[in-house]
């Protein structure tokens, strides 16, 4: 018996019309993938997520481990920055010279936690094969900046290096992740670079500068061992400037021993006189250190007209003692203002040097180096 008769659905002519439209699109897209050379991932497929690179180890073939390997530079605030990394636009980076050697043969031995400074066994200093060389006009009252504070912050940092003249010196944090990184930037730019020892305050450890800080009442032995930490951070600085360390400037004993290791391995002191400048120049001397003493921090007070006026001071000591020294924090507003401050000074008959040619012409001249 014959079965009942069936009607084709009215929906059953466009299905199937979809249904090639699907195919032929699918094989277009198959075929523009092969043609390209690549494979089409399935529908639903999620992208693999790569996990972090992990700082290398200490090993036999990596003596030089990194001490403060677990240190987060995002951790670290700027002292009167607020949200600095939010008020700089991001840029993108323009490719970086070459920057020179480091460490230069003969001028290190292995250190904790890198190559540490040595004077070299022909008497070359590390001060002196790392200082930017400068030839300048032997008569011109000659202003050097220091600018610190650098390297907790990678827009700063990099604001610093592109926009600051390279006479200016640039002072690197010791913890900075990536510092060798940063000074080899630094000194492709042209800058001169110091690195900077974290001293004791007087109200530490509230205001803590952090681990492997030189300490007024440890030992001359601890205190040796947390400058070797410091200083094998890196290489190719041409001194160290201090960050904070009233407490330490006011010690002259821990200070001397301090200063005397820094001279035996041929680094140059830079100090913004936190403490008491007798006590600094007279550890400097007992110690037969080079020690150069700011004559001004120039944003002591951060606003820009007030920099400004501790720029013009030094001009005016330059003027009146031949040679003036200034130190200041990387904030944006000294950034900027030292910047612009700069561009014009040769006009005024001032010459822009780094802070080791004033160290040394006040060296020359037997100046006190204050």
């Amino acid at each position: 018996m014959a079965g009942p008769s069936r009607e084709p659905s009215p929906l059953r002519g466009p299905l199937l019309a979809g249904l090639g439209a699907a195919v032929v699109l699918a094989g277009a897209v198959g075929g523009l993938a092969w043609l390209a050379g690549g494979e089409t991932a399935p529908v639903g497929a999620s992208a693999e997520i790569l996990a972090p690179v992990r700082v290398a180890e200490a090993s036999p073939s990596n003596p030089f481990a990194d001490p403060f390997a677990e240190i987060s530079s995002e951790d670290v605030s700027l002292p009167g920055v607020t949200d600095t990394e939010a008020a700089l636009e991001a840029s993108v980076a323009a490719p970086r010279p070459q920057a020179p050697r480091t460490p230069e043969p003969g001028l290190y031995e292995a250190g904790p936690g890198g190559p540490l400074p040595v004077i070299a066994e022909d008497g070359r200093r590390p001060d002196a094969v790392y200082a930017k060389t400068f030839e300048g006009v032997a008569d011109a009252p000659t202003v050097a900046v220091i600018v610190g504070g650098l390297g907790l912050s990678e827009s700063l940092t990099r604001r610093a290096i592109d926009r600051l003249p390279a006479e200016v010196t640039l002072s690197f944090a010791a913890y900075t992740q990536d510092l060798q990184d940063w000074i080899d930037a630094a000194r492709a730019d042209g800058h001169e670079v110091l690195i900077e020892l974290p001293m004791e305050p007087f109200d530490y450890p509230n205001n803590d500068p952090g681990p492997h800080t030189l300490l007024a009442e440890a030992s001359d032995e601890e205190n040796r061992r947390r400058l070797m930490t410091l200083l094998s951070r890196g290489a190719g600085y041409a001194g160290v400037a201090n960050y904070l360390g009233a407490r330490l400037g006011a010690a002259q004993t821990p200070l001397t021993a301090v200063f005397a290791e820094l001279e035996a391995r041929g680094v140059s002191i830079f100090h913004d006189g936190s403490g008491r400048r007798p006590v600094l120049e007279g550890a400097a001397q007992a110690a037969g250190a080079r020690l150069a003493l700011a004559d001004q921090v120039v944003d002591g007070d951060p606003d820009p007209t007030a920099i400004d006026e501790r720029l013009l001071e030094l001009e005016a000591l330059a003027l009146q003692n031949g040679t003036a020294l200034g130190s200041g924090f990387a904030y944006p507003a000294t950034v900027d203002t030292v910047a612009a401050w700069a561009d014009d000074l040769a006009e005024r008959g001032y010459q822009l040097a780094p802070a080791s040619h004033v160290l040394n012409q006040r060296r020359a001249d037997g100046e006190p180096e204050t």
